[in-house]
């Protein structure tokens, strides 16, 4: 008798990977792209009980609806270390495990957090500008803010709060931090109010999970402490920033200016943001490298693996 082929659990992807991983991920499982598909709802009302694993590349939600959706559902693997696009209420309500990919995305994610506090300080984008512009020939341009011995403050630290810290150490910085727990072994100092900190630093670097737990930590209270020769740098999810509150900040020269990788309404970036100079604006890419963006998917290819074989996750995402 010939051995038949083990039939492939069928996966629910949403959003894009790199092709290497998608190839993989097809070498492995049954795939089926919902991108892919013109009338999402008849596809899932047809196709959705045979799901049993769904990926995400981060920006794409796993809303209650969809997994309602997908009744065979067992497993949610993202792409990112954040998870507040993933409905965790519903996933726990159905027994759903949920993966994502820590720790391979802290030092690029660190990188670009202080690459955006150098750039807003020393105003590289606008000064960049200014020359293809044609205006040096016309003048020199403004000076701008020094960042050396400056006082940087950060607002949650994890993995990548304690990387952004020790990259300050290489430019002479004194560094706090304000978290929900507190880091007995750090260098830095511990700050138990967010306002008393704004008020200390120098530039405040926003590094905390987004949720509902820290939507608009940033507010207009924080800002004001911030002050006029502030900065505000996020790395974070644009939620955790009150975008209205910031708007009228800049505008009313309450703060010096901010370096923003992540926006209420991705992709739609406000356009009193937009032509501010005292402003970087980046789309998202914090932990956009081919390095990083390959280590994710291994991991994330590998908690699939990992749950299917044994029933636990590598990098379970602990509710």
């Amino acid at each position: 008798m010939v051995d038949q082929p083990a039939k492939k659990i069928s996966l629910l992807q949403i959003g894009r990977l790199t092709p290497r991983t998608e190839a993989r991920l097809r070498e492995k499982f049954a795939v089926a792209c919902l991108r892919e598909q013109a009338d999402k709802e008849t596809f899932l009302a047809g196709e959705g009980a045979r799901f049993r694993a769904v990926v995400t590349s981060g920006g794409e939600k796993v809303s209650a609806d969809l997994i309602s959706a997908l009744p065979a559902l067992q497993v949610i693997g993202t792409r990112g270390v954040g998870y507040d696009h993933i409905d965790l209420v519903a996933a726990k309500d159905r027994g759903i495990a949920v993966s994502n990919t820590p720790d391979v995305l802290t030092d690029c994610v660190a990188d670009l957090a202080f690459g955006a506090l150098i750039a807003v300080a020393r105003r590289l984008a606008a000064a960049d500008r200014f020359v293809r512009r044609g205006d040096w020939l016309k003048g020199g341009y403004p000076l701008a803010t020094r960042v050396s011995g400056k006082r940087l403050g950060i607002v949650g630290f994890g993995r990548i709060g304690q990387a952004v810290a020790r990259r300050a150490s290489g430019f002479a910085m004194e560094v706090r931090y304000h978290s929900l727990r507190t880091s007995p072994d750090a260098a830095a100092g511990y700050v138990a109010s967010l306002p008393t900190l704004a008020t200390w630093a120098d530039f405040l670097v926003v590094c905390v999970p987004g949720g509902e737990t820290t939507r608009h930590l940033i507010s207009a209270a924080v800002l004001e402490a911030l002050g006029p020769k502030g900065y505000l740098v996020n790395v974070a999810r644009g939620s955790v920033v009150d975008e209205e509150a910031l708007v009228r900040a800049l505008e009313q020269g309450k703060i010096a200016g901010a370096a923003l990788d992540v926006f209420q309404c991705e992709p739609r970036v406000p356009a009193a943001l937009t032509g501010r100079d005292n402003v970087v604006l980046l789309p998202h890419i914090a932990s956009s490298t081919r390095e990083t963006f390959a280590a994710m998917e291994d991991l994330l290819f590998d908690n699939l693996c990992s749950f299917f074989a044994t029933g636990r996750l590598l990098t379970p995402v602990n509710r």
